[in-house]
């Protein structure tokens, strides 16, 4: 029997685990079937993270949560969780393998994967010229234009990392004006090869069987752009994970939003006793390292005072 459970070992599950293990709890197991890190891990630039003076990457952000988060005992399972169910006062952690694990507290970190744009092609050339990551895939472009899609943080972020990379980086937006931070804006428009596609939207991507061959877009009057790039990297909103909360039944294992969100209090409660929520996947994520970190903290705490 756990003492608790932490589904996700992004930074809100590993933050979690930190402040369980350090605050006394003995059995704290984080599942987590690939690295610890979670989906910052595919930035390319980060400069907002208290006690980061540099900027940095997702990936070296990242690099010394596990081992600092482990030291007081966190013990961490790689292994994908597929449903989380309580029956009594305590709960069952359904594993993809058919292995059941029971837990007193449970803790969903299970965060967000970026949302499909749902143009012609994307589908069919995913992985073969479409992708969602610039810091993974931005290296097979170097030195030739590319398309970036979006008009977030996320999308502006991208294209400047991008910029430093290809030769030149068309923005797709649909709207004239960003949603995004100034500074990030401000940074953007101060790269002479990044030229901004406005009031527009991707028809179709197009190829062969070896990949990517250009973009099609149109405007809000019609007229069409081809725009002959190998590569086009989409950042248009991203999709909670909350399928290990969904019961046999169809329902959810406690409250969720219309969003698909986790309900949770300002202590990082459900609507369920013992049963958690922290970092992205609940209402009103912020979506920032930090805040995720700070939620992660927040529930172990909590989780500690309901095993007093």
């Amino acid at each position: 029997m756990l003492d608790l459970a932490i589904i996700g070992g992004g930074p809100a599950g590993l933050t979690a685990g930190l402040y369980a293990t350090r605050g006394g709890l003995k059995d704290v197991t984080m599942f987590e079937m690939g690295l610890p890190g979670g989906q910052i891990m595919n930035s390319s630039e980060i400069e907002n993270y208290p006690g980061i003076k540099e900027v940095v990457t997702g990936m070296e952000l990242m690099e010394p949560w596990p081992e600092q988060c482990m030291r007081f005992g966190l013990k961490h399972e790689m292994a994908e969780v597929k449903q989380v169910k309580k029956e009594g006062e305590n709960f069952t952690v359904i594993l993809a393998s058919g292995k059941e694990v029971e837990a007193k507290n449970v803790i969903i970190c299970t965060g967000s994967t970026p949302k499909r744009a749902g143009f012609e092609g994307e589908d069919e050339f995913f992985g073969k010229g479409v992708s969602t990551c610039a810091t993974c895939d931005g290296f097979f472009y170097k030195d030739k234009e590319v398309a970036v899609l979006g008009g977030g943080d996320t999308a502006l972020e991208e294209a400047v990392y991008l910029s430093n990379i290809c030769s030149k980086v068309y923005l797709i937006h649909r709207r004239e004006e960003f949603r995004a931070a100034p500074s990030t804006i401000e940074h953007l428009k101060s790269k002479e090869n990044i030229e901004l596609v406005l009031n527009s939207t991707i028809k179709n991507v197009y190829g062969d069987k070896m990949g990517v061959n250009g973009v099609l877009t149109v405007d809000k009057e019609g007229k069409e752009r081809d725009l002959k790039v190998p590569g086009i990297f989409t950042f248009v909103g991203m999709n909670v994970n909350n399928g290990v909360l969904k019961q046999d039944d169809g329902s959810f294992l406690c409250e969720m939003s219309a969003y698909g969100e986790v309900v949770v209090n300002l202590s990082m409660k459900t609507s369920l006793d013992g049963l958690f929520a922290a970092g992205d996947i609940r209402i009103e994520a912020p979506k920032q390292v930090v805040c995720a970190a700070g939620d992660g903290a927040v529930a172990a705490l909590q989780a500690i005072a309901r095993s007093l």
